[in-house]
């Protein structure tokens, strides 16, 4: 009679038989319980409640592109140069009216509940800055920076999508152009949808961050919408105080990139075509950094643009990002970085 000896294994609600010399096969259960082991990331976004977003490898970024049907951008983008989006810093304009203090203080009531349930805080000073809040909550990893660009850009792409709703409403009903306010709201719109539509190529959120951004947008684009018709001056001043938040999140963003001992996954990671596409700059060898750092020039537009605009007259003036006036010596906004104001342009220094 050959002796063999075979290990056990614990299998769950199974029987292992366990071979002894000059023994019988005798039945043992083992203990159901979970070999310990480290949580993967898979695993941690099973939870409910979890708002990380799962961080795509390269493979997969490329398995997730569109390849049949691609269109054109309905608003091409203006070529932003490496030069001048190394410039593009966080400004903030001083409210000077009580509408604009309102407008304020609802977009950091906004942002401190937005940076609440995503688990972020804004270094104050540079210790914050070097240590990254390491050992708390505030800790920004690759998953929770793409939760939170994600869930910023789908409530970003609202009002631009809901103002030119209603002016172009207003323009049919008043049987009269609307001096190209549309054009610019609607490019607005439709640059913040392609800030998502790129993330989401990056990676894939939770089913609870799905549902929070499912019921802000219901909730922000109603509210958003009488407001704006009640008062589209301080709607413009609030998405300019929005997007100078936007900025200063980006600029965080891009802080930590240049750190070497932080996020180690966006370093190496291949943008998605589809940002290839929209930005005439970036190519397939285009760093995720060369990919944030226009995100962030785009941002900083639309605080000119939206501080600008809360300093015009809502029915009379034109829209002056529309048309660029060639031959004058007078500064005027352009679509481009070479010429900004990103705290608005005064109504007073404006060819209208």
């Amino acid at each position: 009679m050959i002796s063999t000896k075979v290990s056990t294994i614990a299998v769950t609600r199974f029987p292992v038989i366990a071979y002894q010399s000059g023994l019988k096969a005798i039945p043992r259960y083992y203990s159901s319980a979970p070999i310990p082991q480290t949580t993967s990331a898979k695993q941690r976004r099973r939870s409910i409640l979890d708002i990380s977003t799962q961080v795509l490898e390269d493979t997969d970024i490329e398995k997730h592109d569109d390849k049949q049907f691609i269109t054109h951008p309905l608003f091409p983008h203006p070529k932003f140069s490496q030069e001048d989006c190394l410039k593009v810093s966080f400004e903030h304009r001083e409210p000077k009216s009580l509408g604009d203090r309102i407008a304020l203080r609802g977009i950091q009531l906004v942002r401190g509940s937005f940076d609440f349930v995503t688990g972020y805080k804004k270094p104050r000073n540079e210790a914050e800055e070097v240590n990254g809040f390491k050992g708390t909550r505030y800790e920004m990893t690759e998953a929770k920076w793409l939760t939170r660009c994600i869930f910023l850009e789908s409530i970003a792409g609202v009002p631009g999508a809901v103002a030119g709703f209603i002016r172009h409403l207003h323009s049919l009903r008043l049987l009269k152009r609307d001096k190209a306010w549309i054009e610019t709201l609607l490019d607005e719109a439709y640059n913040e949808r392609m800030h998502l539509l790129t993330f989401i190529k990056l990676g894939q959120p939770s089913i609870f961050t799905r549902s929070i951004i499912y019921v802000g947008q219901g909730v922000f684009a109603n509210l958003f919408f009488l407001f704006y018709l009640a008062n589209p001056k301080y709607c413009h001043r609030f998405v300019g105080y929005l997007e100078e938040e936007a900025v200063s999140t980006y600029t965080h963003l891009v802080k930590e990139l240049d750190d070497p001992n932080k996020l180690a996954k966006f370093k190496h990671l291949k943008i998605p075509t589809i940002a290839v596409q929209y930005w005439p700059e970036l190519t397939e060898e285009s760093s995720f950094k060369d990919l944030i750092l226009r995100i962030r020039a785009d941002e900083a537009k639309h605080r000119e643009v939206n501080h600008t605009l809360a300093n015009l007259n809502q029915n009379a003036d034109r829209n002056p990002f529309a048309l660029q006036i060639k031959d004058i010596e007078q500064p005027q906004p352009e679509n481009g970085l070479k010429v900004t104001q990103g705290k608005g342009w005064d109504r007073d220094d404006l060819i209208l």
